[in-house]
């Protein structure tokens, strides 16, 4: 991809077997998604040894680090999917104005965030579910990736511009570098300097400081890519309204995403700080392995932008259902290894505390026999917001952990007790995948009675 020219890489985007193309373009992706998964673990695992508290408190402050990476996914992702249809199109200066429009824009409301989050945290922490222990580790925690949050929204904004443009590659670089260094930081500052859950925060600020000056460079340096400059910031309605309308699934499934967590770390606190770091776990867990399935359908998104276009109507279906056959299989294999290895999993994290691992190994076991629906309703939900399906794509986004886990996670614990946390997220998957087999069949529909423009 480096040595590739733009014409070079429109031609293999439109023309080359998707069965190739779509794996050259994930690989970086999966990268990607497993080594920030990793760190998120990785902060988990060390700050897990400080005691069930200190577990807690990066589980709560987790739903703050999602609205972040909502707010910065629904304006990266927005500005992308335009930038891949721009030059899917051929309009490579239309496509520089969305690029950076969204990353200057990303900045600002960084700040914004920033700044509300320093004068609220107290209000905040407990707003995000945290119980009277846990609160002083996650307003450590949170100190910090306030701190780190306008140019940590630049990095997702840059990282997934240079995605929509084919050039997954240089995205990994910087997104893995901040990873790797992030890893070997954490031991130092949480033991080494005797910081505690504030040096995990700090070792993740510091890497993605790291991540954004690569990312910079890479979008800025390289001359297959669309340079980030101010003279290329053109806000207007019109710009931002394409961008909130393809970017608004985004914030909604992270932004949803933040809220269920919530309303989890709630319920959980209910039975103590064991539940609540048993269930922040699963989740970190669950989110590693369903990395490699967002990444290997942030690979599909651009060659589906680009296709859509182009006109290319036929190679997007075609594509969409590659990727869901793909996603299926590695979903199978993963659940299936990790159902083997529930206990020792969860042990791993939290050894010396057994309610924890009663608690989250039954969790963990009834999110996997769901798993394997993930492929078509991640790869569903990317189809729709990559084609500039704004609504559905919307519905999609929201449907997981929004319009069927909130409800889930409402009702079931006061019928059923702990038992009904731990069911609330395979009970919301299977929804999930009803009615994205409803919403997609009628897109797929759609598609078919268009004529390829070429």
């Amino acid at each position: 991809m480096k040595s590739m020219s733009a014409q070079e890489r429109t031609e293999m985007m439109l023309n080359a077997p998707v069965s190739r193309v779509i794996p050259r373009l994930a690989i970086p992706t999966i990268i990607s998604m497993l080594i920030t998964s990793i760190y998120n673990m990785a902060d988990t695992f060390f700050v897990s040894q400080l005691g069930t508290s200190a577990s807690g408190a990066v589980g709560v402050i987790f739903s703050a680090m999602a609205i972040i990476q909502a707010v910065a996914f629904m304006i990266g992702m927005g500005s992308g999917t335009n930038v891949s249809q721009a030059l899917g199109a051929g309009d490579e200066e239309r496509a520089r104005r969305f690029a950076s429009t969204g990353f200057f824009t990303a900045f600002g409301v960084g700040v914004v965030l920033a700044v509300f989050g320093l004068s609220n945290i107290d209000w905040l922490v407990r707003f995000l579910g945290a119980t009277e222990t846990i609160a002083p580790y996650a307003k450590a925690y949170a100190t910090y990736i306030f701190y780190a949050t306008p140019l940590m929204m630049c990095s997702f904004v840059m990282n997934n511009l240079l995605r929509f443009e084919g050039l997954a590659m240089y995205g990994m670089v910087g997104i893995t570098t901040g990873g790797l260094l992030n890893m070997a930081l954490d031991p130092i500052f949480i033991f080494g300097l005797g910081m505690g859950t504030a040096g995990a925060a700090i070792a993740t600020a510091i890497s993605q400081c790291v991540s954004f000056v690569i990312l910079l460079l890479m979008s800025n340096t390289r001359p297959d890519a669309i340079s980030i400059h101010p003279r290329h910031f053109r806000p207007s309605l019109a710009t931002y309204g394409r961008i909130l309308y393809n970017g608004f699934p985004s914030l909604g499934r992270q932004g949803i995403a933040s809220i269920s967590t919530i309303l989890l770390n709630t319920a959980a606190g209910v039975y103590g700080d064991a539940a609540i770091a048993a269930m922040s776990i699963v989740s970190r867990f669950i989110m590693f392995i369903n990395s490699s399935v967002i990444g290997f359908g942030q690979g599909f998104q651009p060659v589906c932008g680009f296709n859509y276009g182009a006109g290319r109507y036929s190679r997007v279906r075609e594509a969409f259902w590659f990727c869901v056959k793909v996603a299926t299989v590695i979903l199978l294999v993963l659940a299936g290894v990790s159902m083997l290895f529930s206990r020792q999993i969860i042990t791993v994290f939290r050894r010396d505390d057994a309610e924890v691992i009663r608690i989250g190994t039954l969790a963990l076991r009834l999110q996997l026999a769901t798993m394997p629906l993930w492929g078509f309703i991640v790869m569903g939900n990317m189809f729709t917001q990559s084609i500039g399906y704004g609504v559905r794509a919307t519905l999609l986004s929201i449907a997981r952990q929004g319009i069927f886990l909130i409800p889930a996670l409402l009702i079931l614990p006061r019928a059923f007790g702990l038992i009904g946390i731990q069911c609330a997220q395979p009970l919301s998957d299977v929804c999930t995948l009803v009615f994205t087999l409803v919403i997609i069949t009628g897109v797929l529909r759609q598609l078919r009675n268009k004529p390829d423009r070429t």
